[in-house]
């Protein structure tokens, strides 16, 4: 529809210009936008302010001249939109603002669309097969999950499942990080654990990971080859007791994001950049490239050059190289694989880190746009209110197998989508469980099954609905699930009986569904589609707690019965696009 509006303005420019009302046909690039309040109409166009520099005369003149030129050739418009009428009126506000108002019948298109498309509703060619990679969660395989890598497990695939949608070619990654100090602790924890448990008196620093789950790999490993590993000489038993843990917990990972409903395409592994010889690779290169400098024994990257605060040791005068070193390492890695663009998904702890991996981005020959870093902020965990204890000896749930255990994927994941990633976000364990309307998942996900209900009760009474032809497979089976027979078109007359505000309302909303997902995608911002989701949700209530739709008038039945039925569509898509089911009943 903004497109419609957009190319309206545009041929009434030409047009003025044409007529000597206009003394240029240089046309900036105007914005069309939606009002904040409706009795400012259904669209508005700056045209008028950013074209009268070019024009040499008053916005305001301007504005009249392009309205005067549209009111000339309304009939036109509308008649090419099959004689709906697609514009009601113009004024001009303010400064020059162009505010449209619609017709009613121009909305109506908009459920046949839904319908033709189904599925794919939404989807857009915007990223125009350009590669991408995400990568998130990415936690050290030295724990279980915990909340915080929840909300970025669910930020990352939502983001991985938007630009899939809008056209882009993503890949979904985790990196693991089996490789360097936090491993050699994990080994040495267990080994001390395994220790104890065979009798002996050692302490446990407090540098080791201090877990109950350590105990638990260690009386694991006591089981299978306790004696072998206690007569090893400690550095090789602490490196197998390494590998044994790291793979344990790796396999525990895998399994919760498994049931957290995210599956990567790629699992990538650090120690492979060190056996493949890719991180003394990149090293090697950038001292040709004169980016990495020694001093004091230890190499240094000049990140300094490239905008960061100070200069980064790559390799220390030990000859151990830093963490910094094997990400740049990956991140070239990942850009040899002919990504067109990289977005890592990171703590918001890691802040700090952005500039020197701008600057290794930069330095090996790729621009900083290439790159985009997720800061996702911390999850504040309360029971009723009130903060829960972030300890695994407390007994609460903390862990994020136990959030999912105890209020489910679906309330999970849109919980965790409900905020902007960068803003933090309080996470009510009971607020999550809860049938209610203070539930968000409950709230939306109870729309969709309340319209699969509906759409059921009218199969039962032998009342028919939308035309098959105009339906996805998929949805097709979804109907004929509920037994729903097929013979209304949805380009039929009877949808100009759905006149009441609350109907238009839901079409405007369902409307502008698309554009939602390509802002959504543009600004690697999910709760861009909650936030949506929410509107539509209560948009529907209030429809439904005003009108039946299932009435005595057959024809407007099925009108309204393809209304609710294309809202079960979007909420359908929207839901999907955040890894949310959407269930036929409740």
């Amino acid at each position: 529809m903004k497109n419609l509006i957009k190319n309206i303005v545009l041929n009434a420019a030409q047009i003025a210009f044409q007529k000597g009302l206009l003394p240029s046909d240089i046309i900036p690039d105007m914005e069309i936008e939606a009002p904040r309040h409706e009795n400012h109409g259904d669209f508005s166009t700056n045209f008028a302010m950013i074209s009268a520099s070019v024009q040499k005369m008053p916005p305001r003149k301007i504005a009249e001249i392009i309205c005067s030129c549209i009111k000339d050739n309304i009939n036109e418009y509308n008649t090419n939109q099959h004689k709906l009428d697609i514009i009601e009126k113009i004024e001009i506000a303010g400064p020059g603002f162009i505010n449209f108002f619609l017709g009613i019948g121009a909305w109506y298109p908009f459920i046949q669309k839904i319908h033709e498309q189904g599925e794919d509703f939404g989807k857009s060619d915007i990223g125009h097969g350009k590669k991408v990679q995400v990568e998130f969660v990415s936690a050290n395989p030295t724990g279980p999950l915990h909340i915080g890598h929840g909300r970025g497990a669910a930020v990352g695939d939502a983001v991985g499942n938007i630009l899939a949608f809008s056209g882009f070619d993503v890949q979904k990654e985790y990196y693991i990080n089996d490789s360097g100090r936090q491993i050699r602790t994990l080994g040495r924890s267990v080994w001390l654990r395994l220790c104890q448990l065979s009798g002996r008196e050692v302490d446990f620093p407090d540098d080791c990971y201090q877990g109950d789950y350590i105990r638990d790999i260690a009386t694991d490993l006591n089981k299978t080859m306790g004696t072998d590993l206690l007569v090893k000489p400690e550095i090789e038993a602490i490196d197998i007791c390494a590998k044994y843990a790291a793979d344990k917990i790796l396999q525990e990972i895998k399994e919760d994001l498994k049931n957290f409903g995210v599956e990567f395409d790629m699992w990538f592994s650090e120690q492979s950049l060190y056996d493949s010889g890719k991180v003394q690779d990149a090293i090697k290169e950038f001292k040709v490239r004169d980016v990495i400098y020694e001093k004091d024994g230890a190499l240094w990257f000049k990140t300094e050059s490239f905008g960061d605060e100070k200069d980064r040791v790559v390799v220390r005068n030990n000859g151990l190289t830093t963490y910094f070193a094997s990400d740049i390492a990956y991140h070239k890695e990942k850009f040899d694989r002919g990504f067109d663009r990289v977005i890592d998904v990171w703590g918001a702890d890691h802040h700090g880190y952005i500039n020197r991996l701008n600057a290794a981005i930069e330095a090996s020959g790729r621009k900083r746009e290439q790159f985009d870093v997720i800061l996702v902020q911390l999850v504040n965990l309360l029971r009723g209110g009130q903060p829960v204890a972030m300890s695994t000896r407390s007994g609460e749930f903390v862990t994020l197998k136990e959030i999912v255990d105890e209020v489910g994927k679906d309330a999970a994941r849109f919980i965790f989508l409900s905020r902007s990633y960068d803003s933090g976000l309080d996470f009510d364990l009971e607020v999550a469980k809860q049938q209610t309307a203070d539930n968000p998942v409950y709230y939306v996900q109870y729309v969709h099954a309340r319209i699969a209900g509906i759409i059921g009760k009218a199969s039962e009474q032998g009342i028919q609905l939308a035309s098959s032809a105009h339906l996805s497979s998929s949805e097709d089976e979804r109907i004929s699930s509920c037994n729903v027979l097929s013979q209304f078109d949805t380009s039929s007359s009877f949808l100009n009986l759905l006149v009441e505000p609350e109907e238009i309302k839901l079409i405007k909303i369902l409307a502008s569904f698309p554009e939602i997902v390509e802002k959504s995608a543009a600004a690697l911002h999910p709760h861009f589609i909650f936030t949506y989701l929410m509107s539509l949700a209560s948009a529907f209530h209030g429809y439904y707690n005003r009108h039946k739709v299932i009435t005595e008038h057959q024809e407007l039945t099925l009108a309204r019965l393809c209304l609710v039925s294309s809202v079960k569509k979007v909420i359908h898509n929207g839901l999907t696009l955040l890894g949310v089911s959407a269930p036929e009943r409740m």
